[in-house]
């Protein structure tokens, strides 16, 4: 992936198009500072037009333990050099400043990095700024972003797993669990283990999405940790692999007994659900008996408890194979090694965390190492990332398990382990063109050529048209709460009616998001994907480009398709870029001189300054246009249409 400005070569679709279309939309917005005519309609909305006051806090990184990282990164270097000479690979060699600014910013903060930024990072003559850059990504609000979008596509987060169950606390929960640095053990320990609604306890939103589904519980619970599939042996022993259908039960008898539902003995459940009595009261009352939506979804909302009681697991009916009968009792059983001794008097579902999350567990630690040497370096270890098998093959194994153990001494800090790799000289190598479906095993002589990933594109895109990309973040907690909680002990009608009330006019998700549209341009909300709706109705540009539709693990997808042209060439979100008031229309409108404003548009696009072959392509583009400033549209809108723009090198 060359450097050069070859828009019309690289372009999604035909140059002639490309700059028709600009002359007749966005490109006026240049012409502004030529023709000087009355200032132009400002369509964007006025909360993305301001910088923002304030955003999250953000655990930073501890600096004080640089140097023993940047000694680890170096001996992850050496294992996978000492495993590329024995395969007789040269490594590739150290990124340029220019490309590695960009690549840092996409994986780590999930954009491109500002004119301001490119700048000051491509004129400093730090000898430090790589580790100095990489510590300031790690403590930002953009790294939790840009982190909650890669945990989001994994953990399958959507508002509404069912219709009456309300995530959004769960959802914040795992944002605030990246912005704290919490420990990947406590993390997932306490998902597996709490108990409680939603807003009392937010980690339960990790059961309850699956709720009503037990066995697919187990098995995604074992793919996303474990990185093992042993889904088929839930109906049968498996065909590829050693896990039995037996085996299957054991390991499902430790949570056979969580419960997701407000049961008996419960505060206000006596006889009847109080959700039901309620509503059934309801109908007497409001006019011909239609019961608001919201007042429904209220109420049975706050019938979801996940709690745990002593219950016993049986086979199925159909339970085929001669270790047991049909319908027996299975007793709870680790797919290997033990259950923790500290926890071996505990309750099932807490001796399943202990030995899941166990610092003994391997393959706990060389999952989510292998997940984030994939997020980084763009292929895991072992392909697939969530189908660890005896005869996987392993590229550079000591590599992995030296980043296990150093995950491990950490004590499971998750920006330790992406800062060791980030320091690498691995990351920070020329990327290779690769792609899995060779079927050649890859050894890392450096990353490899990425598509972004729809949110990186989106997020990039607004980069450049907006000032504040986060004009406003999810619900917390708290508000959710104030706005749904109620207690079945007391509850009245006329209470359940103020409230239900209050949750219309906020949190009913339909009001909600009709009330996002103020931050909307051409019905399009311009917000970070972290903070928007999950997932988005299939004609967003998000699902165009790939976003999942979070009912699968790793759902997204990265391949091109004709959606994705027509979206970059004619969607909303482009025209953006072009609109009077933009980031990057008011920045280039600042510049007088012609070739000072080049440069800020390739420095804004690409993240590099423009090469002798790239002036003399905009030059001759700039001399076909009778006005130079639609010139200057045409260029941005080619740029953005370039493999260059859209692939992580």
């Amino acid at each position: 992936m060359g450097h050069g400005f070859r828009p019309w070569v690289q372009c999604i679709g035909a140059a002639w198009l490309i700059g028709t279309f600009i002359v007749a939309t966005g490109g006026q917005a240049f012409a502004q500072k030529k023709k000087k005519p009355a200032p132009p309609k400002i369509r964007l909305p006025e909360s993305v037009r301001s910088a923002p006051s304030h955003l999250m806090d953000v655990e930073p990184a501890d600096r004080s333990r640089r140097t023993d990282l940047e000694y680890a990164a170096s001996e992850l270097d050496h294992m996978v050099e000492k495993e590329l000479a024995d395969k007789g690979i040269d490594p590739n060699p150290i990124a340029s400043d220019e490309v590695f600014l960009r690549r840092v910013y996409l994986d780590v903060a999930g954009r491109i990095p500002t004119l301001k930024e490119t700048s000051a990072f491509l004129e400093s003559s730090d000898p430090d700024k790589r580790v100095e850059l990489i510590d300031e990504l790690l403590s930002s609000p953009d790294w939790v972003s840009h982190s909650y979008n890669f945990w989001a596509d994994t953990l399958r987060l959507v508002e509404r797993p069912q219709p009456n169950i309300i995530a959004e606390p769960y959802l914040a929960y795992i944002k605030d669990s990246i912005r704290t640095n919490k420990s990947y053990d406590k993390w997932v320990y306490e998902m597996l283990t709490a108990e409680g609604k939603v807003w009392e306890n937010p980690a339960v939103g990790y059961q309850l999405r699956d709720d009503g589904m037990p066995l697919p519980y187990v098995d995604n619970t074992v793919r996303v940790f474990l990185g093992t599939q042993i889904g088929c042996a839930q109906c049968h022993d498996h065909p590829f692999d050693n896990w039995t259908q037996y085996q299957f039960y054991e390991l499902a008898a430790f949570t056979t007994g969580t419960r997701t539902r407000i049961r008996k003995g419960d505060p206000g459940f006596e006889k009847t659900n109080p959700a039901n009595k309620l509503i059934s009261d309801a109908r007497q009352r409001y006019d011909k008996g239609r019961v608001p939506g919201a007042f429904q979804r209220m109420l049975r909302a706050n019938t979801y408890r996940v709690s745990e009681v002593n219950a016993e697991m049986r086979l199925p009916h159909d339970y085929a194979y001669d270790n047991a009968k049909p319908k027996s009792i299975v007793k709870p059983a680790v797919l290997w090694g033990e259950i923790p001794s500290k926890s071996k008097n505990a309750t099932r579902r807490h001796q399943f965390a202990a030995w899941l999350t166990s610092p003994d567990n391997e393959q706990f630690r060389h999952t989510v190492v292998n997940r984030f040497w994939k997020r980084f370096l763009g292929v895991g270890f072992v392909e697939p990332v969530d189908d660890f098998i005896e005869d996987s093959p392993r590229s550079c194994e000591d590599a992995m398990e030296f980043l296990g153990d150093q995950l491990v001494r950490s004590g499971f800090d998750l920006k330790d382990l992406t800062r060791i790799i980030l320091y690498s000289r691995t990351y920070q190598r020329e990327a290779t063109d690769y792609s899995l479906t060779s079927g050649e095993q890859y050894f890392f002589p450096g990353p490899v050529i990425r598509r972004m990933s729809a949110e990186q594109v989106w997020d990039s895109m607004l980069t450049l048209a907006v000032r504040n990309p986060m004009p406003f973040q999810r619900p917390t907690v708290g508000e959710i709460k104030n706005a749904v909680d109620v207690d079945f002990a007391s509850l009245t009608f006329e209470d359940a009616k103020s409230q239900s009330e209050a949750f219309q006019k906020s949190y009913f998700l339909p009001t909600y998001k009709r009330g996002l549209n103020k931050h909307s341009y051409q019905g399009n909300v311009l917000c970070r994907a972290s903070e928007l709706p999950s997932p988005q109705n299939a004609d967003h540009f998000l699902r165009q480009f790939g976003q999942g539709d979070r009912e699968t693990i790793d759902g997204s997808d990265v391949e091109a398709t004709v959606p994705q042209i027509l979206a970059m060439f004619n969607g909303p979100i482009t025209h953006v870029m072009l609109e009077p008031g933009s980031a990057i229309v008011d920045e280039v409108l600042t510049i007088e001189q012609a070739r000072d404003r080049v440069e800020a548009i390739f420095m804004s696009v690409l993240s590099r300054r423009p090469s002798p072959r790239d002036r003399i392509a905009a030059a001759r583009e700039l001399s076909k246009t009778a006005n130079d400033a639609v010139g200057y549209g045409n260029i941005v809108w080619a740029l953005l249409n370039t493999r260059e723009f859209l692939f992580i090198q």
